[in-house]
Parts: structure tokens; sequence; C-alpha cells
């Protein structure tokens, strides 16, 4: 590993008793969204939710992981799989952007398959604007069976 880069992650409230044990799966191996890491040390400066909808805590916890030294902040998995997927996620990105600019990512770990299978079934991703949102947790069958939920 050559490089380090710090990492803040936001999660849908209405996951906010999740543990973070997946994110951080997947963060140590390298896996969903975190695979384009594969040469860099990550290391977690903040991991919260978003306060639901409309993301009452997004302004708090990004300038609270970047005076932690962020420089991405990864949306969970949770908020592109929830039903239905969050309807902010466009919003919590531009502003986190813009703001404090970091980069932002969606995704963390990768589509457990009962989402895939459930979201493929009801079309909810056929639209282009999901399909880079979705891209960086779909993974390959093994890995994505790896994350039962």
């Amino acid at each position: 590993m050559n490089s380090k880069t710090k990492i803040g992650i936001i999660i849908c409230d209405r996951y906010r008793r999740c543990a973070g044990g997946k994110c951080l799966r997947a963060m140590r191996n390298r896996e969903g969204a975190f695979s384009i890491y594969a040469e860099t040390e990550l290391e977690l400066v903040g991991f919260t939710a978003c306060d639901g909808c409309p993301g009452g805590n997004i302004e708090y916890a990004g300038d609270e992981m970047v005076k932690n030294g962020a420089a991405v902040i990864h949306l969970a998995t949770g908020l592109v799989v929830g039903y239905p997927p969050c309807l902010y996620i466009d919003t919590f990105t531009a502003f986190l952007e813009k703001r404090y600019g970091v980069k932002v990512m969606a995704g963390t770990h990768p589509l457990p398959k009962k989402y895939l299978d459930m979201h493929t079934a009801l079309g909810t991703w056929e639209n282009p604007v999901w399909q880079p949102l979705v891209a960086p947790t779909l993974s390959d069958d093994p890995t994505r069976a790896s994350f039962i939920d």
C-alpha cells in the first residue's frame, strides 16, 4: 500500500441501529465500492446516520468528517437498497461535494443478493440515473453471496 485515504460513511437512518459490520468488512477487504482502493491504506474517520429524511445530519456529519481528514465520504449501500432507495442521494452528493470539496461515492458493501433480486424484479434501477449509483456495489456473484443479509 502506497498511500492513505481517510473515509467517512453515512448510512440511511432506517438502518441507524446498524453496527456497520458489512461496511467495515467491505472496507477492510476492499470489496464492493471499496474495491477502487486496492493499493491504498484506508482509515475510517466517521460513521453516522443521515438523521432521516431529508437528511438533517448531512451538514453536520460532513463537517465533522472533513475536520477529521475525510477525503471521501461514502453514502452506504443502504441508501441504494432500501425500499424505496434514498430520494435525496443526489442532493446529499451535490451538497457534500460543493460544501466540503470531498469526493462522494454511492455505496459501501456489495449488494446482498436478496436486494438485487427484489430491485431487479421491481425495475427500480432500470432508470439510467440509478445505474452509476448501483454499479460500485454490484460485485460478482460469490462476493455478493458472502454478504447475506
